[in-house]
């Protein structure tokens, strides 16, 4: 590559990341229909494979996965908003079985806790809790009179789905000529890198979302069968956070039975959870991940966990999202500089 060449792509390089940024505001939709074309085309691809169009497959799929958005919106979305809602409402009488049960506990133990004031922090979760109210109002009022924001919400709502549906469809065609952009001389190299990239993706995105889905019925319906009215909440809250190994137990277990303990007043619905996650743990390790995640993550769990604190640091919740999937990228970049410096002379 010539010096005329290298400054060329340098300039590119810094003219897409500053339209990058400067239109960062309206790109999140087209980056979140990105993803669900992504996730989807390997299902259209297997509808295709049984004689059906490409316009056939997309529509049959972008059917299916609005059907599960509106059943998430109807029926999942109010009882977890009810059951947040009576979680906030009872957490003075939690804090007062907490006080006149563990807090005497925790006194013959030695731990002091004398100052902990249970009438002070049950005013502040009122006020807390009103404040919210007024702010869940005030938002509503801003969205419902300016018109504006309203527009722009619709906007996304229905640009979503639309570039989804044109992504999805032309998919392999995006691809293939983005394959024909490549310089000659390095395209093979490159494709590899980016199907080695795909597997390692597909494995973790495709893979723990399925985890992470059947880790959330597994915890919600065995609370449930104990009687835990924030089953569905706690559930969901343990198997979004299972793609961090061990994270989705520990917190699992730590809120279902703080919630067992404060419902029930006893120690007998503790040791249920603590049952429940048991299996739902070993089901997930000789089940789960086996069958929808396999051994092609490649992860160390120290490596997992380091890689979820490093894009939180770095780039807050955005960064936890994208910490795993941008892992496994690097990951497949590190294999390939292992190969290239065994084989180097510098090796040798």
């Amino acid at each position: 590559m010539t010096d005329n060449n290298k400054l060329l792509l340098m300039i590119a390089t810094v003219v897409a990341g500053w339209l990058f940024y400067q239109l960062s505001p309206v790109l999140m939709p087209f980056f979140l229909s990105a993803l669900l074309a992504y996730l989807a085309d390997p299902i259209v691809d297997k509808l295709e494979a049984k004689k059906l169009s490409r316009t056939l497959s997309v529509s049959i799929v972008f059917a299916v996965l609005f059907l599960v958005i509106l059943l998430l919106l109807l029926v999942i979305l109010p009882l977890l908003s009810a059951q947040i809602g009576a979680l906030f409402q009872r957490l003075p009488d939690y804090l007062s079985v907490f006080q006149s049960t563990a807090v005497p506990w925790l006194n013959s133990i030695g731990l002091p806790v004398d100052s902990f004031d249970i009438n002070t922090l049950k005013q502040a979760l009122t006020k807390y809790w009103s404040e919210v109210g007024q702010v869940a109002g005030g938002v509503f009022s801003y969205m419902t009179s300016s018109g504006v924001a309203v527009l722009q919400w619709l906007a996304n709502l229905v640009l979503v789905p639309v570039v989804t549906f044109y992504l999805l469809r032309d998919w392999d065609l995006i691809v293939a000529r983005f394959r024909e952009l490549l310089p000659r001389r390095h395209a093979a190299k490159f494709i590899e890198l980016t199907l080695e990239c795909d597997d390692m993706l597909a494995a973790f995105m495709r893979g723990q979302l399925m985890v992470m889905f059947a880790l959330s019925t597994i915890y919600t319906i065995g609370l449930s069968m104990i009687g835990l009215e924030l089953s569905l909440l706690v559930g969901i809250v343990a198997g979004v956070v299972s793609f961090v190994p061990y994270l989705g137990l520990i917190v699992g277990i730590g809120l279902a039975g703080t919630a067992a303990f404060f419902q029930f007043h006893e120690w007998l619905p503790i040791i249920m959870v603590i049952l429940v996650f048991g299996v739902a743990q070993v089901v997930e390790g000789v089940v789960l991940t086996p069958r929808f995640v396999g051994e092609r993550i490649g992860l160390h769990p120290v490596a997992v966990i380091f890689s979820v604190l490093a894009g939180g640091q770095l780039f807050g919740f955005a960064g936890v999202l994208l910490a795993l999937p941008a892992a496994a990228v690097i990951m497949v970049l590190l294999r390939y500089a292992h190969r290239r410096y065994l084989t180097s002379q510098i090796y040798s």
